[in-house]
């Protein structure tokens, strides 16, 4: 059982998350699509990702991941990503992403290992603009749509090439060790912790589709 200042932490990593994708979806300039969201499988949240560097340079970051199940959203997976880079680098940043799934093939995958961003999964810069009507084989050019929001000195941080992972040990602090990554988000049965509730109900809220909570695999504790 986790201890109290684990979940807490936890807690706030799953605010944190929604926090970003409240304001990320509130810039008329930067938000995703309605047509994209409505068409996506699943939708991950990374607050944070700081990328530091001085001639070697890295980035990490943690946040959550939910999928599509039944007429709702499934209960968060904690996820995590990693990546290094060389080149002659100085500073640091941090940056807000928002990753948009566009098959459960991706997630599935996922659930089991970990997946190359670039490599294992195609990954692009998502359209803009709330009103934007994106292509109908969006889906066919890439398999996540990607947006994010800066802080710092680096610019253009990408995200080619991170590994990203579900992030086991979060899981099993917040679900009481009863539960999997696939358990979480391809199956419809359990209740959602207090800890993550908040991210789950800001996919609801901007959510065009208007998922309510009697649609998620589970109520909310």
């Amino acid at each position: 059982m986790a201890v109290a200042q684990d979940l807490e932490r936890l807690g706030n990593r799953a605010a944190e998350a929604a926090y970003v994708l409240d304001e990320i979806m509130s810039m008329p300039e930067g938000t995703i699509p309605d047509s994209l969201f409505e068409d996506s499988r699943c939708i991950a949240v990374i607050p944070g990702v700081v990328k530091v560097g001085l001639i070697v340079g890295g980035q990490h970051g943690r946040g959550l991941l939910s999928c599509r199940a039944g007429d709702g959203w499934s209960r968060p997976s904690f996820i995590s990503i990693t990546a290094g880079s060389l080149g002659l680098q100085i500073g640091a940043q941090a940056t807000d992403f928002v990753l948009v799934l566009v098959n459960d093939a991706t997630a599935r995958t996922l659930t089991s290992r970990y997946i190359v961003l670039g490599g294992d999964a195609s990954i692009s810069a998502g359209p803009v603009g709330r009103t934007i009507e994106v292509a109908a084989d969006v889906t066919r050019t890439s398999e996540i749509y990607s947006y994010s929001r800066s802080r710092g000195l680096f610019v253009g941080l990408s995200l080619e090439g991170a590994s990203l992972r579900v992030d086991d040990e979060a899981n099993k602090s917040v679900y009481d060790d009863a539960v999997d990554a696939d358990g979480l988000l391809f199956e419809l049965d359990g209740s959602v912790p207090a800890e993550v509730a908040p991210f789950l109900r800001a996919l609801q809220r901007h959510d065009p589709v208007g998922m309510r909570v009697s649609g998620v695999g589970g109520l909310i504790e």
